[in-house]
């Protein structure tokens, strides 16, 4: 059995994961999810990475979890984490050394949308009492991670998955294809649904994460 390591997204909360999480335990797997400390104006790239680390302790067999911007983060803790076995990049940005978090919008290509309609453009899929708490309970996210260069000179020594949604979005599918092949050099995975599945789809996703041990 695995120790998962879950990662939330920008301006998300580590509960976004509870439905994956009981997935995932009624599995026989343990979880570990903690809400990054995005509020906070002295907190940089490591210091999201070093609050998964401590908050995982002297775990074995360590899979970690990624979603959307905290992809940015997930490669920052298996590079400080021995026990990490496994990098799994959800819907995720990959971030490539000395790059500002800020910066990778441009740098990819990606073309920016209006964010007048957060459901329908992240959680379209999602039970719509669930998309609702999720938009209500939205986070302030601090510049200094956003400005400060990404700090690995290069992908952890991890073996690394890309799982992409097909109806994402956000990070739509063709996007996405193309920045993890330039950035990781592999072809995604690919399961239906939009940008959030552990929302919308966590069976589905919990049977992903399996299949990857």
């Amino acid at each position: 059995m695995a120790t998962f390591a879950l990662i939330h997204g920008g301006g998300g909360n580590a509960w976004h994961w509870r439905l994956l999480e009981a997935q995932l335990r009624s599995r026989g797997h343990e979880t570990v999810a903690v809400d990054l400390p995005l509020e906070d104006p002295d907190a940089g790239l490591l210091d999201y990475a070093d609050t998964v680390v401590r908050a995982l302790g002297p775990r074995d067999d360590v899979v970690v979890v990624a979603h959307s911007w905290g992809g940015i983060i997930g490669p920052l803790v298996c590079d400080r984490l021995p026990a990490a076995k496994l990098l799994v990049l959800v819907a995720a940005m990959v971030p490539v050394p000395g790059e500002p978090p800020a910066d990778w919008w441009a740098n990819t290509g990606f073309g920016m949308k209006d964010i007048d309609d957060e459901i329908a453009l992240f959680l379209q899929d999602v039970p719509p009492d669930l998309a609702a708490e999720v938009v209500s309970t939205g986070r302030e996210h601090k510049e200094k991670a956003l400005l400060e260069p990404w700090p690995l000179a290069a992908w952890p020594d991890v073996p690394t998955r890309f799982l992409l949604c097909r109806e994402d979005r956000w990070f739509e599918a063709a996007f996405m294809r193309r920045m993890v092949r330039e950035r990781l050099g592999v072809v995604p995975d690919e399961m239906d649904g939009g940008h959030s599945p552990m929302l919308s789809r966590p069976e589905d996703l919990a049977d992903r994460l399996e299949s990857y041990l």
